[in-house]
């Protein structure tokens, strides 16, 4: 069995309790406007161009099948003819392209995870399922993460809590941990910043709660989408009525994909000059705290 990646990250301390390999799958069913992993939007290889690096020698133009690429005072790749073929990567010295999305087996996935058996051992750590939203590719997330507990390997599943509620309980007997994204409480509002409605996003985190999952929701800190006190209390409100007692995190927003959106030939909506400095986190954390909710800081 394949499934599309774009990273293996070891050693993450963000994804999860202890020492993490975290596996971040394409394919994403939101398109949050904040979405710090655009790489993770389509469930497709795509090309990522590093302008910097660029020397113009026109290698790429000359070895391109589609003829995709023009050279003129800059490097531009019309990505509608553009087949992702690797082609130009190939016969790039400067290294300035790359393909971002690989297929890959479960065995392979597998291989990597081993490597890192020590660390999960020494501090309580294990894999993390990311993305991306990992419940689009579900049948290659619930056959990694069935083997990695069969091995003895705890196994977290970072997700948005967007798909039918019948793959989500089809895939929860192999997840000791739900990192589950809450991000806005009104629904128009909801639909305006990622696409689409709350509605079921919000009925399989109660359905997962009358189970007794683990889970724990995360928030993540968005000036002018989510960080107001309305919202923020309606989140904490929804939390404290859930059958099942969960804790919350809260993210900071941290403008590191401005670049990304660069590189795939987008453009990025939301200004470089946001941030949420330690300040504003201690007392959004106080004001949650309030709901007798436990929370901490994530990175």
């Amino acid at each position: 069995m394949t499934g599309t990646i774009f990273n293996i990250q070891r050693f993450s301390v963000n994804d999860g309790p202890g020492i993490r390999t975290t596996v971040f799958l394409k394919g994403c069913p939101l398109s949050c406007v904040w979405c710090h992993n655009p790489e993770s939007q389509s469930g497709q290889p795509e090309l990522m161009l590093l302008e910097n690096r660029c020397i113009r020698c026109g290698a790429c133009t000359a070895h391109c099948p589609q003829h995709a690429i023009e050279l003129t005072d800059r490097v531009v790749t019309d990505r509608t003819l553009c087949r992702c073929c690797g082609a130009c990567l190939e016969f790039c010295p400067a290294a300035a392209r790359d393909i971002v999305g690989r297929s890959i087996t479960v065995e392979a996935v597998l291989q990597e995870i081993e490597r890192d058996r020590p660390f999960y051992q020494q501090s309580g750590g294990g894999v993390t399922l990311s993305g991306g939203e990992p419940l689009v590719q579900a049948e290659f997330a619930i056959r990694l993460l069935q083997e990695c507990q069969e091995r003895g390997i705890h196994t977290t599943l970072d997700t948005c809590g967007y798909a039918e509620w019948k793959i989500i309980d089809k895939i929860r007997p192999f997840v000791d941990l739900f990192l589950y994204d809450v991000k806005i409480m009104d629904d128009i509002r909801h639909i305006n910043a990622v696409g689409a409605s709350n509605r079921l996003i919000l009925q399989n985190l109660t359905r997962l709660a009358h189970l007794q999952q683990n889970i724990i929701v995360r928030v993540p800190i968005i000036p002018g989408y989510t960080d107001d006190c309305e919202n923020l209390a309606s989140i904490c409100s929804f939390i404290r009525g859930l059958p099942y007692a969960v804790s919350m995190d809260i993210l900071p927003y941290h403008p590191i994909a401005a670049e990304k959106y660069h590189r795939l030939g987008r453009k990025y909506t939301l200004r470089d000059s946001l941030t949420v400095d330690d300040e504003k986190m201690m007392h959004i954390k106080s004001f949650i705290e309030q709901y007798e909710i436990m929370v901490n800081i994530g990175g």
